[in-house]
């Protein structure tokens, strides 16, 4: 049984996918939540959401750029502020940026995906993790990918921060794990959100329908993943009944990346 009665949870990119999941799957636990998220609309919006399923929750919004880790600071001290602790982190802003082979790939873009995906994750362990130490408990999940575990093609800057996540994940969660802490990762695959949409429109314009069907054709499943499935998994990793998985990178992708 997952139990967030009297817990406080950040979720960074609340306003959107996989975020937007999580916090629902959280709040539906029990949970106290503060989203995280550069869109203040989108923030209202995933607020307003879960409110409308779990009418007694307490959701708190704050917009901040996760690359700037002045801001970083001022979320972790706001939850502190609202809650007084930090049970538990969903670790999972993140952007794809665009595609292109690795000698066309934009240096710009690629310092702007690294910013996001790894130094934005790095940032939020870093304090979250000062109070989790003093805590004696805590449980962090990171967001990282398929591409992650695996190359994907056209894809320098994303591949290269979420494998950074992956590695991040592992040596925290060594370091940490005496202190009560849990640190783990999730590698999803293609899971139908605006992301993996906006993906598919990258690649096949109008026809990102299409593209969607044969893209999935390979995968075990034959499916897109639901963002709810990765919700429940985040949540499942972030409570008590898994304290004891630490320092792991958990694939959701119908089995692709096992696949030959």
């Amino acid at each position: 049984m997952i139990d967030f009665n009297g817990k406080a949870v950040i979720v960074t990119g609340g306003g959107s996918g996989l975020g937007r999941a999580a916090a629902l799957s959280v709040a539906k636990a029990g949970g106290d939540l503060v989203l995280v998220d550069m869109n203040k609309d989108s923030l209202e919006e995933s607020k307003k959401e879960i409110q409308d399923a779990v009418s007694d929750a307490k959701v708190e919004v704050f917009e901040a750029n996760v690359t700037d880790e002045e801001q970083v600071k001022k979320y972790v001290q706001f939850t502190m502020d609202k809650f007084g602790k930090i049970d538990g982190f969903f670790n999972n802003a993140g952007i794809e940026g665009k595609q292109n082979l690795t000698e066309e790939y934009g240096s710009d873009e690629f310092s702007k995906v690294v910013a996001v995906n790894l130094n934005g994750v790095f940032f939020g362990m870093k304090h979250v993790l000062k109070i989790m130490k003093e805590q004696g408990n805590g449980s962090i999940v990171n967001t990282a990918s398929v591409g992650g575990i695996r190359g994907v093609g056209n894809q320098s800057g994303y591949a290269a921060s979420k494998h950074g996540v992956a590695g991040l994940t592992k040596n925290s969660g060594i370091e940490y794990g005496q202190y009560g802490i849990s640190i783990n990762a999730i590698a999803p695959g293609a899971i139908m959100t605006a992301m993996v949409e906006g993906s598919l429109r990258q690649m096949a314009g109008e026809d990102w329908e299409a593209a969607g069907k044969e893209f999935v054709s390979v995968n075990p499943m034959k499916r897109f993943g639901k963002p709810e499935e990765v919700g429940n998994l985040v949540a499942f990793l972030l409570s008590d009944a898994a304290k004891f998985i630490n320092a792991t990178v958990v694939p959701i992708d119908g089995g692709q990346s096992n696949k030959y």
